[in-house]
């Protein structure tokens, strides 16, 4: 029933004047739509994992016609959240007749906003991804159980963030996308949790080098549905 929502809303807006485009992420694992607290048995049947919590910011979306800016949204901070599938499905207001074939995208928050220290809306401290002044914005955000990890409870805690010096963990994301009302994006986050040895590595709570290594894959798991 999703999709016929997003075309009625698209409708409304568009006799109102507005050039709505729809941005939809999609978490996946394992080639289905992620679902939170659902155990997943990877390598092998003994090897299990479940996801509890997934976060991240979309920000500074842009839209090219091959190598020139055509659009880019202002004030452009977006929190999707697992736990609520509306946060899935940006609405971009674009100005008309524009045409574009690849959008770009960060997965964080830039360094001059986490400077300006913690604000409003989606980047309220409330929503749980801040930390510190000195420390900023939470990026990506990913937690659950493992029986591969040794920790306790077999748990795993990955808080991707930073934004100093070499600690920057911001990441841009460029995909090739058709002008169409609805754009997919698929997210395989198993692609990413098998770059990670959950016995040797389950918390990352703060900036530091391994908190830039694992971000760094995460371009990875993004792809268009075509």
């Amino acid at each position: 029933m999703k999709k016929p929502i997003i075309f009625i809303l698209l409708f409304i807006l568009k006799l109102n004047g507005l050039n709505a485009q729809s941005i939809c992420f999609n978490p996946m694992f394992g080639g289905s739509k992620l679902e939170l607290n659902k155990q997943y048995f990877i390598v092998n049947s003994t090897d299990s994992i479940q996801i509890e919590t997934l976060k991240f910011y979309i920000s500074n979306m842009e839209f090219y016609n091959t190598e020139q800016l055509v659009f880019k949204e202002k004030n452009s901070f977006h929190l999707i959240d697992a736990e609520d599938s509306t946060t899935f499905n940006l609405m971009i207001n674009l100005e008309p007749n524009i045409n574009f074939n690849q959008i770009k995208f960060n997965i964080g928050i830039d360094s001059i906003t986490n400077y300006g220290g913690a604000m409003g809306g989606d980047l309220d401290p409330t929503k749980g991804m801040y930390w510190t002044w000195q420390n900023g914005y939470i990026n990506f955000k990913i937690e659950g159980k493992s029986n591969l990890s040794i920790a306790k409870s077999n748990d795993f805690v990955f808080h991707l963030g930073g934004y100093q010096n070499e600690f920057s963990t911001l990441q841009t994301i460029q995909l090739p996308v058709q002008n169409s009302q609805v754009i997919p994006i698929n997210m395989a986050i198993d692609k990413w949790i098998y770059e990670i040895d959950l016995a040797k590595q389950n918390h990352i709570m703060s900036p530091s080098k391994e908190a830039v290594i694992l971000s760094n894959k995460l371009s990875a798991i993004f792809s268009v549905t075509k």
